[in-house]
């Protein structure tokens, strides 16, 4: 069969459909290790939400060294029992300006997080830059460091 121009232009119109959709260009440049990387930062979202401590011990390596913006620094066993105890909890978490790097087993992830934490009564306003370390064990990433810095 011979190729014709109408078979080029049901493709061309196939690939603008596709691109169009949304999955276009950020599923082509995704690496199936980025695109990992990226479901567990989602995760580890939903898990601050929720107060997930299945979901954090799941997610985050043994030698987890988590900072905060505020310069306080906590072990993985800190982290998990702060982030699931009653001080204070996220009322809303949005990430922007998402990037994620993979380096041999490891990866780079940065992005901008916004949201809302009550905290005794207090609505706050979060407004911080993210780097996270994640590293590959077996075939689960886990977070190795993190920390959060003033915009």
């Amino acid at each position: 069969m011979a190729l014709q121009r109408r078979h080029l232009g049901i493709v061309g119109i196939g690939a603008l459909a596709f691109v169009g959709s949304g999955i276009g260009f950020a599923a082509l440049a995704q690496s199936a290790d980025e695109t990992a990387v990226a479901k567990a930062v989602e995760a580890f979202r939903d898990a601050m939400l929720k107060k997930d401590k299945a979901a954090f011990e799941k997610l985050c390596a043994e030698e987890m060294s988590y900072g905060h913006s505020a310069g306080r620094m906590e072990t993985k066993a800190q982290f998990i029992a702060d982030a699931t105890g009653t001080r204070s909890e996220w009322k809303s978490i949005t990430l922007s300006d998402a990037s994620v790097q993979i380096v041999g087993t490891n990866a780079i992830a940065r992005h901008k997080l916004t949201g809302e934490t009550l905290s005794e009564g207090k609505t706050n306003a979060i407004n911080i830059g993210i780097l996270m370390v994640w590293t590959k064990q077996g075939a689960d990433w886990k977070l190795l460091a993190r920390q959060a810095y003033r915009l």
